[in-house]
C-alpha cells in the first residue's frame, strides 16, 4: 500500500531563509494566527501587497509548517507518546521510510547520525496500542532493531518565538 501522507524529503538547506521583516511578520502571526493580511499590514506598517507576497514566499519556500502541526494528538484520544529509534539496513532506508509513513500513528521520522538511523515519533491510545504500533514498525522489511522510549512529560513545547525575536532584531 502506498501512503497518501505527504513525506517531506528535503534537507534543512532547502528551506527559504528569512530576513528581519519576515521574522516580524511571523512573530505577528504567532501572536494572532487568524490575523488578516490587512491587519498584519497595519500592525507592521507594511503595504498589503508586501505582506501578501511575503506570506506566499514563506509558504512556498517551506518556512511555514502545515496547519496540522497545531492539532494535539491528545485531543484525538492518543494520550501516550513515544520515540522509537530504528536501526535500518542501509540500502532499505527509502522503503523503511515509506513503510513508516503508512502507519497513521507515526507523527514524524527524522534521520539520525550515530547508533540508530531513524528517530520515529509515535502516539498511541494506551500501552497495548503502542505494542501494536511497535510490532508494525518491526515488521517493515529492512528494519533491524528498534528501541522504544516513552514520553513522560513535555517540559518545553515546540517553539520558535525566541529565534524569531532574535531574527527580527537583525
Amino acid at each position: 500500500m502506498v501512503s497518501d501522507t505527504p513525506v517531506w524529503r528535503g534537507t534543512l538547506s532547502t528551506v527559504t531563509g528569512i530576513d528581519a521583516t519576515d521574522a516580524r511578520l511571523l512573530l505577528a502571526l504567532s501572536e494572532d494566527p487568524r490575523a488578516t493580511v490587512m491587519a498584519l499590514s497595519q500592525s507592521l506598517g507594511l503595504a498589503r501587497n508586501t505582506v501578501q507576497a511575503r506570506l506566499a514566499r514563506l509558504e512556498s519556500g517551506g518556512v511555514l509548517d502545515p496547519f496540522e502541526r497545531r492539532v494535539r494528538p491528545e485531543a484525538l484520544g492518543y494520550r501516550l507518546g513515544a520515540y522509537i529509534t530504528v536501526t535500518v539496513v542501509q540500502t532499505s532506508l527509502a522503503e523503511v521510510s515509506a513503510g513508516l509513513a503508512d502507519i497513521p500513528e507515526v507523527l514524524e521520522v527524522i534521520g539520525l547520525s550515530g547508533a540508530a538511523d531513524l528517530l520515529v515519533q509515535v502516539v498511541a491510545v494506551d500501552a497495548d496500542d503502542l505494542w501494536r504500533i511497535s510490532e508494525q514498525v518491526l515488521a517493515i522489511p529492512g528494519v533491524q532493531r528498534t528501541d522504544t522510549n516513552l514520553a513522560l512529560r513535555r517540559f518545553v513545547d515546540h517553539r520558535m518565538t525566541p529565534l524569531l525575536e532574535r531574527a527580527a532584531r537583525r
